[in-house]
């Protein structure tokens, strides 16, 4: 089974949570990524802000991992079905795909709202011809790390 790809740098920064703020105890990978003068007071917000962030990713991420398992086993279900009224199986497959479909949108929806929350926190401006969500999907991608922290 697929882990998260930012799982270990979730964990990390929920740790971070707990523990008093300082330059030196900032990720290097977040130092470089926040725009010159965001290490003031406001490094505990920043921190919470990009926890909900890749909370609300991860969320993402598992609501499309759970909507291509039940499509999946939908099609498989479907492709063998006789013709005429679909047996009791085919529709709560239905009815499963039609949950996780919502749960995708309801956690797309939780990613836009804390990215908004993010950028605004770290003071990173969103440049014009991308939409929030492309811009900062593509910043977790190129800055946070996708294996063990070391620092």
């Amino acid at each position: 089974m697929t882990t998260f790809p930012q799982a270990d740098c979730l964990a990390h920064l929920e740790s971070l949570r707990t523990a008093p703020i300082t330059d030196t105890s900032l990720p290097s990978w977040l130092a470089q990524a926040l725009p010159h003068g965001n290490t003031d007071g406001s490094l505990p917000t920043i921190i919470d802000c990009l926890v909900q962030l890749l909370t609300a990713k991860k969320g993402m991420w598992q609501a499309a991992l759970d909507t291509g398992l039940v499509a999946d086993e939908l099609r498989r279900y479907q492709k063998f079905a006789k013709p005429g009224q679909p047996s009791a199986h085919i529709v709560q497959l239905r009815q499963r795909q039609a949950a996780a479909r919502q749960a995708s949108s309801m956690a797309r929806q939780s990613f836009i709202k804390a990215a908004a929350a993010f950028v605004r926190e770290a003071h990173i401006d969103v440049p014009r011809p991308l939409t929030l969500e492309a811009f900062v999907a593509r910043w977790i991608e190129n800055v946070i790390p996708t294996s063990t922290i070391s620092g």
